[in-house]
């Protein structure tokens, strides 16, 4: 069974519930080996890993129906067999009930013999009782039906209903649950975007524009793996979802001036920054881990940008006086919970709790009033977060202004669509609304 989807697909399932870690690296890893050559294979592997984490809280549900003792009590291995396999059953088709059985059974006794019998008698069961399952009625019991369903934390559906209502959260979960689009972003330095539209309709992509980054192209059906094409390895496009694309744009950096990238990762808002400054001026780009700043020299060096260098450092602690009041623009991508990403990272809906929104409130706290040292006087400051939740957004910067009188709320006026910027000048996007990740940001300026 070495080279079966299925197998790998739970392999990849231990390992983010045991180790935290994220499917798309992991899936990565193997999709970069020649383990599965098959196309329809591969295609495979990708939907039941995304797909069962999407849903495992409805999965979970479901098996504690048909399961006797104490589910929590389950090993982990035999609940991600049981996971993938229920998943096949409901969601997939084509695919005949026996064979996902049977082979569920086979990566059982690969994985964890003593549970083989359990995988077949559960998997069985829901099959024959699969119309008699049922949920929490909406009316009665509103978090814990939204929770089953459309298959997110009670906590987070909790959260939720009370900041948005019922009928918001429930778009919002079902929003979460759809396979969000592959979108890239062009490089203005390299090319435009109609000439990679064509190009790419010419290998077999199917092609749209985004609705609200000028830079954006959405792509499916995808005929070959998208890093191995020219446009990619040449540097003409970068993957990236439409609203991190125009966080750079509430920046609005000029060229030659001088701009700091705090929490900079891979550099996706680093190049984007360069290649709206023309590649003239200077980055400084800053984040804790060296092997993100690594990564973000070889794509700096991949799309042509020359203007960035890199520093490691932890973002809540003071760079120095050299630093203080030299940066015409500061962009702190503020690390948080990634609640808004839940489309791309399913994985963050079973590994996060609600302890992690407070905590990061208080990291972003920090790192925005150590930022603040380093712009110019009539400077702009954009803080942003790939998060949904208040703490981490609109309380942080009411919280900050209140501090620091020497700084303004400004709207971002024509840089951003208009439909995307709330009353109090904030940039909002939400999965379900605008059809991209949940990204918020506040546009500060320095007083003069």
């Amino acid at each position: 069974m070495k080279k079966s989807p299925r197998l790998i697909a739970v392999k990849i399932l231990n390992q983010v519930e045991e180790r935290g870690g994220f499917a798309e690296s992991l899936l990565d890893e193997i999709l970069s080996t020649d383990l599965l050559t098959n196309p329809p294979d591969r295609r495979l592997l990708t939907q039941i890993v995304y797909g069962t984490l999407r849903m495992r809280g409805h999965l979970d549900w479901i098996i504690r129906k048909f399961y006797r003792r104490s589910f929590a009590s389950m090993d982990p291995i035999t609940k991600n067999i049981l996971r993938t396999g229920l998943y096949q059953l409901q969601f997939m088709e084509r695919i005949p009930e026996f064979a996902i059985v049977d082979e569920a059974v086979e990566i059982s006794k690969n994985l964890h013999p003593a549970g083989s019998g359990l995988v077949n008698a559960i998997l069985r069961n829901a099959i024959r009782g699969k119309n008699n399952i049922t949920y929490p009625e909406l009316e009665k019991d509103t978090p814990g039906h939204i929770s089953a369903v459309y298959s997110h934390p009670l906590w987070m559906v909790k959260r939720w209903l009370k900041n948005f209502g019922t009928d918001e959260t429930i778009a919002l979960c079902r929003a979460n649950n759809e396979t969000p689009p592959i979108t890239l972003r062009v490089n203005r330095l390299k090319a435009n975007r109609e000439n990679v539209k064509r190009e790419l309709i010419r290998l077999g992509f199917t092609v749209r524009e985004t609705a609200f980054s000028p830079d954006g192209i959405a792509i499916s059906g995808v005929p070959i793996p998208l890093k191995q094409i020219t446009l990619y390895t040449q540097g003409f496009i970068h993957v990236q979802d439409e609203a991190s694309q125009l966080i750079s744009r509430l920046v609005d950096p000029k060229p030659g001036t001088a701009v700091l990238d705090i929490c900079a990762g891979i550099g996706g808002k680093t190049t984007h920054l360069a290649e709206l400054m023309g590649n003239r001026g200077s980055i400084l780009a800053t984040d804790i881990s060296e092997a993100k700043l690594l990564a973000l020299k070889k794509n700096t060096e991949r799309l042509g940008v020359t203007i960035t260098s890199t520093r490691a450092d932890d973002a809540t602690r003071d760079m120095g006086e050299t630093f203080h009041g030299i940066f015409n623009g500061i962009l702190v991508d503020a690390p948080c919970t990634g609640l808004g990403t839940l489309r791309r990272n399913p994985e963050i809906k079973w590994l996060s709790s609600r302890k992690d929104v407070t905590q990061c409130a208080a990291t972003q706290r920090k790192i925005l009033n150590t930022a603040t040292t380093y712009l110019k006087k009539g400077g702009r400051l954009v803080y942003s977060t790939c998060s949904t939740e208040p703490e981490e957004n609109e309380k942080v910067i009411e919280d900050f202004l209140s501090q620091h009188r020497d700084f303004a709320c400004i709207h971002p006026s024509n840089t951003i669509h208009s439909r995307l910027v709330d009353s109090h000048g904030y940039f909002r996007s939400f999965p379900h609304h605008h059809g991209t990740d949940g990204f918020f940001a506040a546009v500060l300026e320095r007083k003069r």
